[in-house]
């Protein structure tokens, strides 16, 4: 009898018609009444495939007494209890490396299209404005600038590899220095700001992040100085962030991700400096592929007893 699994929110459709295969799956999402189907099939429930930003409600894990593993479609683990699944035997595993070549991209590709107005200026020839002759102000050159990176893991070694080849000169902050890197380290993200032009956001998110990047930050970092957030809305505090832009203190943002997805302040959408994207860091063909893949090949590895390709707990 094939495993029944709970597919929490949409993966590709052709890796969900791998799971069909190898399951009985449940599509939580597709569900008009979510409490009814736990009830239903919970005792039944033997893993869960779920998303980085969705990952397993405490409802829905405690709905689910049978559960053994947790595949997480992504690197994301703060929407996950993980000391409740130790505590309960529950593996839980993501998609790490598949995705870090995206999210770095995207974290230079919003840098780019901040300080040079990209969007302002996709915006200024849609309109008409300018065979009308009118005038864009001038943007940030990037070349050559100074950029922090708060977080050095993965992905913030690749948007350092990346800035490379801009000529940037590069520095971070994180837990403590790590020897490996030629970079400049900083003890603190407020020191760190105050010495960067553009500053990127690329740390784990949960409680040891939480509001991390606050409004001493912000002011650091100064209104010719752009943010950029490719890591999790919680990091940042959004309404000092919205405030630092709002009121000038804060040059521009490159955002992916916001503190209550998909709600983004309506302030920002009003604001010339500030480009939004809909937490898309991974939204390639090919690495949402290579992500499903591998969610398959850990809730595989599981149920026939043999080691986990990537777990966390």
């Amino acid at each position: 009898m094939k495993p029944d699994v709970l597919l929490i929110e949409p993966m590709m459709a052709e890796i969900e018609a791998k799971l069909d295969l190898a399951y009985t799956m449940h599509r939580l999402f597709k569900t008009k009444d979510p409490e009814g189907l736990l009830r239903d099939v919970g005792a039944r429930i033997r893993g869960v495939a779920t998303g980085g930003g969705s990952g397993v409600a405490p409802a829905i894990m405690d709905a689910l007494p049978s559960l053994e593993i947790i595949a997480i479609n992504g690197i994301g683990t703060d929407a996950v209890d993980l000391a409740k699944a130790k505590a309960r035997g529950i593996r839980v595993t993501t998609t790490p490396n598949v995705l870090t070549d995206d999210v770095a991209d995207l974290g230079l590709a919003l840098l780019l299209a901040t300080a040079r107005s990209l969007c302002v200026g996709d915006r200024f020839v849609r309109a008409g404005s300018w065979s009308e002759s009118k005038v864009l102000p001038l943007g940030a050159k990037v070349s050559g600038k100074r950029l922090g990176i708060f977080g050095m893991g993965r992905i913030g070694r690749e948007i350092a590899a990346r800035a490379q080849g801009f000529k940037m000169s590069i520095a971070y902050t994180d837990l403590g220095r790590m020897e490996d890197l030629p970079y400049d380290f900083f003890e603190s993200a407020e020191t760190m700001a105050a010495n960067v032009d553009f500053f990127v956001v690329a740390a784990a998110g949960g409680a040891q992040s939480r509001g991390a990047i606050g409004k001493d930050v912000l002011n650091a970092l100064g209104p010719e100085g752009i943010l950029v957030n490719i890591a999790r809305g919680s990091v940042v505090d959004e309404p000092a962030l919205v405030s630092a832009l709002v009121e000038g203190r804060l040059g521009g943002a490159g955002l992916d991700v916001f503190a209550d997805e998909p709600n983004v302040p309506e302030a920002l959408l009003a604001l010339n400096n500030v480009v939004l994207q809909p937490h898309r860091a991974s939204a390639t063909f090919d690495t949402r592929i290579a992500m499903g893949d591998l969610v398959l090949a850990n809730l595989a590895a599981h149920f026939a007893g043999k080691e986990l390709q990537t777990p966390v707990v």
